[in-house]
């Protein structure tokens, strides 16, 4: 039996990279997959591989830094397959590069409202959704940048330490209510927010790893299914870092 049968997941970010390997592994596993993203395009690209290989799905786009985009998906999930059990909250953008008192004020605003409102905005419409379909579980990315600081991308590490703290602070106040809500933090992840980098700065990067490499998208998403699976059914309030042992240093 697949570990997602008869499943609704709603997936944000879905378009590529982390949420591209997600949204095919979970329809693999026999979910229904909600697809979001702000790419159109790519979101669609991602839709007509899942339809492709014979599973269930449906795209809509989607500003997660608008409540209202969340509330719609979670409506639109609704009534495209009746139920809403799986969310994974991953869309997020990597933002400026500055010091703090270099920081853009909109380039904060900006990170902040996706990478940590975002999730708020999701769970807070995907909450009730859950109970009223019996229960289920909640993924949010965060990042190992959630744990730890790095220079030059204040707002960043500030959205994804707020994340880890609102999913343990979610999880405490679901975990009766049939709503199990964990946090993955990956490392340094080959997707196109590494795109713009060249090559000796991705050796940096590998080099920040013990394993000596960076993850691929498809390792994390397994995480992410783990967590959302039954297999997982006494795991909630965690935080998983999946990152080649860069923050067992």
């Amino acid at each position: 039996m697949k570990n997602l049968a008869d499943k609704v997941a709603l997936i944000t970010g879905a378009s590529s990279g982390i949420g591209r390997a997600i949204a095919l592994l979970y329809a693999a596993e026999g979910a229904k997959v909600v697809l979001s993203d702000i790419n159109t395009e790519g979101g669609e690209s991602v839709l007509a591989e899942i339809k492709a290989k014979g599973a269930e799905a449906v795209f809509i786009q989607a500003d997660t830094s608008l409540p209202a985009a969340h509330e719609n998906l979670v409506k639109q999930s609704l009534q495209h397959f009746g139920a809403l059990h799986i969310a994974v909250n991953n869309a997020g953008i990597g933002g400026q590069l500055a010091a703090v008192a270099d920081y853009p004020l909109e380039g904060w605003n900006k990170v902040i409202n996706i990478n940590l409102s975002g999730v708020f905005y999701g769970m807070h419409y995907q909450i009730p959704a859950i109970i009223n379909s019996g229960g289920g579980s909640i993924v949010n990315m965060a990042s190992i940048l959630g744990k730890v600081g790095t220079k030059g991308s204040p707002a960043y590490v500030a959205a994804k330490h707020g994340v880890i703290g609102l999913t343990e602070a979610a999880a405490l106040e679901y975990a009766d209510k049939g709503v199990r809500i964990n946090a993955i933090g990956p490392g340094y992840i080959r997707t196109p927010l590494l795109n713009a980098l060249d090559e000796n700065t991705l050796n940096i990067l590998k080099a920040l790893h013990p394993m000596g490499r960076l993850g691929n998208p498809e390792e994390v998403a397994e995480l992410s299914l783990w967590l959302n699976s039954d297999k997982a059914s006494f795991v909630t309030g965690s935080y998983y870092n999946v990152d080649g042992g860069y923050l067992a240093q």
